[in-house]
């Protein structure tokens, strides 16, 4: 099946084409039903425009199946204006370039993405668990292209659910709902990550996700909920 992030992104770029605004600013997505690798369709309804932001909806078919329902908001982020504040710093971890890059190849989308674990590493390597509910990495283009604004919703969920630190890596944990806020554009180089997981009840999960580039800025925020499908016991 397809990553949600990667699926998000593709529309993301189709609605980029459609709007008259090239930029995401905020994307809310409902996750229907899974997406398999192959051919869909994404057709886009405008919904309102002002001078600075087009509001639009996007659904995403797949052999006739709704399976994707998308409302957006799009600008141009070279334009935007105004204040900045913010109270979030970026995890001090170290250089990309001193952390391994690992054989992270059970999605199709880490055979072109470079995701370098700097925290919760060890859930995968040797099945340990640290209960922290924080997954922190760097992501980044195999190809060493730089990372675009679409790109930012697709590596909003591009790592491993949080929710691994604390009962281990097991089967599917399918994606309900993902917003991802978009606050600038990223500077070329490899994107920090932190993706955390603060509750489960009932089965049900959420995790915040902040991005930074190699500036320091803070480029995107993303909420989503999913649900945690443990294990049948034998």
């Amino acid at each position: 099946m397809a990553n949600g992030g990667y699926v998000l992104a593709l529309v993301g770029r189709v609605l980029s084409a459609a709007l008259n605004q090239p930029d995401p600013l905020s994307v809310n997505a409902f996750f229907l039903a899974p997406v398999a690798l192959g051919e869909v369709e994404v057709t886009v309804e405008s919904l309102s425009e002002t001078r600075s932001t087009h509001f639009a909806s996007a659904d995403l078919r797949q052999d006739g199946q709704l399976k994707l329902r998308a409302t957006a908001a799009y600008t141009d982020l070279d334009k935007l204006q105004g204040p900045d504040w913010t109270s979030v710093s970026p995890p001090q971890v170290p250089a990309f370039d001193d952390v391994p890059s690992p054989a992270m190849s059970h999605l199709e989308i880490h055979q072109s993405i470079d995701l370098r674990m700097v925290q919760g590493a060890e859930v995968f390597a040797d099945g340990q668990t640290n209960g922290s509910g924080e997954f922190v990495a760097w992501l980044a283009h195999k190809d060493g292209a730089a990372p675009g604004p679409i790109d930012l919703l697709m590596f909003a969920d591009i790592m491993p659910p949080p929710i691994f630190t604390i009962y281990g890596a097991f089967g599917w944990v399918p994606t309900v709902e993902l917003t991802v806020q978009v606050r600038r554009k990223p500077s070329a180089g490899p994107l920090l990550a932190r993706h955390t997981t603060r509750q489960v009840t009932r089965g049900v999960a959420e995790t915040d996700t902040e991005i930074w580039d190699t500036e320091g800025d803070l480029v995107a925020v993303a909420r989503q909920t999913y649900k945690v499908r443990m294990p049948k016991a034998d």
